[in-house]
């Protein structure tokens, strides 16, 4: 069973950066591509990032692509995602999910956290 908490959000400036990171209390945390989406209020929810089980392809949003950075530690069953220069569009709230199919397809996502706020005044 995969039991995903994340942490790290809060209120920054723009042009600051965050950490956030996504910890799976479970046992098979290396069997699954891990990946972050968020949601602004009033928008869907979108892909921001996701990473293969090994850490070998990691695909990004347009948006966030230069500015973000995601990374795994399957010793610690944890998945970061490393914010820079943030903007106010970056606001929203930020979920991880795991999924062993489509990295950029959230439908194929079988777990999912409860989500990180993340504000980003400007």
């Amino acid at each position: 069973q995969v039991q995903l908490v994340e942490s790290g959000g809060g209120l920054v400036q723009a042009g600051d950066s965050l950490r956030l990171s996504c910890k799976d209390s479970g046992r098979t945390f290396d069997s699954y591509s891990m990946g972050w989406f968020r949601q602004a209020p009033g928008k869907e929810r979108e892909f921001v990032a996701a990473i293969t089980t090994t850490g070998g392809h990691t695909p990004y949003a347009s948006s966030v692509k230069g500015r973000f950075t995601i990374s795994r530690d399957n010793a610690k069953n944890t998945v970061y995602l490393q914010m820079n220069s943030l903007k106010s569009e970056d606001t929203g709230v930020y979920v991880c999910a795991a999924t062993t199919r489509n990295l950029l397809d959230q439908r194929g996502y079988d777990y999912w956290g409860q989500g990180t706020q993340v504000t980003v005044s400007s």
